[in-house]
């Protein structure tokens, strides 16, 4: 099995390696700070076997056996080996991000994927620069991961595209419901969504129109009911008569 690393063991990281364990894959997470990884593992175990005794761990092992597959590490060069895809989960601070890359692109192969789970920024203000350049894009997830499918995959411009195939097929491979953006932009594709549905809201609210309380329940008892398993285009598609 190939192995995956994350940077970093906060709450992203930690549902990542949650998901990918459920999926089989070896993980080692990555922190600077022992105590961090202690607790992350802590946490991943309490969470694995609540979920294992409701029903709801996902993958065919069990709780222990995807556990076993988690390791940590506080060393870079020593959690890098032997990795083929490293997902990055420290906090949205450019500078920081940019360090990061910065040391693992001194330290990595050409066929491991420099992936990042930035929510907001654009590749292309990451990447730039870099001599595995052809090797990084964007993962963004959305919180938490393991219980929310979907994976915005956004390339940088000179992301190789055998970078966005490889990392489409491994979020299809362990459960996950990538979508490929053929080019960056600002908030990529689901908060530019969120923001305009957002925006209205406070505009319906802030003019008097609607209570807050009845506006959530437009969205949690109406277009909510219909949007969790049928997207805009294909509700206009099928309306009426179809």
């Amino acid at each position: 099995l190939a192995d995956t690393y994350f940077l970093f063991s906060g709450l992203i990281g930690r549902s990542w390696a949650m998901v990918f364990a459920s999926g089989g894959f070896k993980v080692k997470l990555y922190d600077i700070e022992q105590q961090q990884l202690k607790s992350a593992l802590e946490n991943i175990r309490k969470q694995m076997k609540e979920m294992e005794e409701s029903g709801s761990l996902k993958g065919p092992l069990s709780a222990e056996q995807q556990l076993a597959l988690i390791s940590v590490c506080t060393d870079l060069k020593a959690a890098v080996e032997g990795a083929t895809f490293i997902q990055e989960c420290t906090p949205e601070n450019l500078e920081l991000k940019k360090k990061i890359f910065g040391q693992l692109d001194l330290i990595v192969g050409d066929n491991v994927i420099l992936s990042s789970s930035t929510s907001c920024l654009l590749p292309s203000k990451l990447f730039t620069g870099l001599k595995h350049v052809k090797q990084c894009i964007v993962s963004h997830p959305v919180n938490p991961p393991y219980f929310v499918p979907l994976v915005e995959i956004v390339p940088h411009p000179e992301t190789d595209p055998s970078t966005t195939e490889r990392t489409y097929a491994l979020m299809k491979k362990i459960g996950q419901s990538p979508v490929k953006l053929n080019r960056e932009i600002e908030g990529f594709v689901l908060n530019r969504l969120q923001y305009a549905v957002i925006s209205e809201a406070w505009r319906l609210v802030g003019e008097g129109v609607i209570s807050p309380t009845d506006l959530d329940l437009v969205m949690s008892d109406g277009l909510g009911m219909r949007y969790a398993f049928i997207g805009p285009l294909e509700t206009m598609h099928l309306n009426a008569e179809g």
